[in-house]
């Protein structure tokens, strides 16, 4: 079953589709349109029918938030499958060197392009989602040799990667979810940037502070409560934090968290209803 919609469409569909479908969702941009595509197998069986009635069910209730096409669907025996997904999942290019390379597509980068190693079955760990993308443009123009980086609630371990083959010294990618926390050590590794990725689980709770950077891409409220739990403490002087996953409706919330936490907002960056703040923290003047 395929369905097209915009960012935050494929993201409500994606979770439907993990729920009811087999093998989780996958997601890949339509080269013809700005649209993603979502993809799921549902097995034709008896014992699958009530699944399927509960994602069209899903799937119509989404329709009257979300721009979502007709779904489409089409017969093939699960081992197909498996591997008939990956026609569509292309070589994606984010900012100026940047390269998500699906692992089973050979790619020639130019000398300064960095390649990600990516499997595009983890839907929105994989540069796609522009909460995703803006990240990535907001690493790629911050990173500085050297930095300490920390990347909240890591997923995929996209973030965490891509800080580390541009340049950073040590990256501390955390998130509280355990089956993330594998997947992004698979990655770390099979990118080969192990020697200064560190995948653990956990949030706040015991972190350390002098961070250069922060990458926070979850939701708006967790955000907020991050930066009351203390977030912004953790960076150094001059740090920055990336915040994303925010609706623009939210933005206004967000940045008057950051402000009420002694951050500057520097930047800000929009991609359709989807923006990223980014933070500075000042350099603490002593009393002489």
């Amino acid at each position: 079953m395929t369905v097209e919609t915009d960012g935050e469409g494929a993201e409500a569909v994606s979770e439907l589709f993990n729920r009811y479908g087999t093998g989780g969702a996958v997601v890949y941009r339509n080269p013809d349109s700005e649209d993603l595509a979502v993809k799921t197998y549902l097995p034709v069986d008896e014992e699958r029918g009530e699944a399927r009635r509960r994602l069209e069910e899903g799937l119509w209730h989404l329709s009257q938030l979300h721009p979502l096409s007709k779904p489409t669907l089409r017969f093939l025996a699960y081992e197909d499958w498996a591997t008939a997904w990956r026609e569509n999942v292309p070589v994606l290019h984010i900012g100026r060197r940047l390269v998500i390379r699906p692992p089973w597509l050979e790619y020639f980068p130019q000398s300064d392009e960095v390649v990600i190693g990516l499997k595009p079955a983890m839907a929105f760990g994989t540069g796609l989602h522009p909460t995703t993308r803006m990240c990535l443009l907001a690493v790629e123009e911050l990173i500085q040799p050297e930095m300490r980086v920390l990347d909240l609630g890591t997923g995929s371990g996209i973030l965490a990667i891509t800080a580390a083959k541009l340049g950073a010294r040590s990256v501390l990618a955390l998130d509280i979810d355990q089956t993330a926390v594998i997947a992004a050590r698979a990655n770390v590794v099979a990118n080969e940037v192990a020697d200064r990725v560190q995948v653990e689980r956990g949030s706040l709770e015991g972190l350390k502070s002098g961070w250069h950077l922060m990458l926070v891409n979850i939701l708006a409220q967790t955000i907020i409560s991050l930066l009351d739990e203390g977030l912004a403490d953790r960076l150094a002087p001059e740090g920055k934090l990336v915040a994303a996953g925010i609706i623009e409706e939210q933005a206004k919330e967000v940045g008057r968290a950051f402000i009420s936490q002694g951050l500057t907002i520097s930047d800000r960056k929009r991609d359709g209803d989807w923006i990223t703040l980014i933070g500075q923290k000042p350099i603490q003047v002593g009393n002489g």
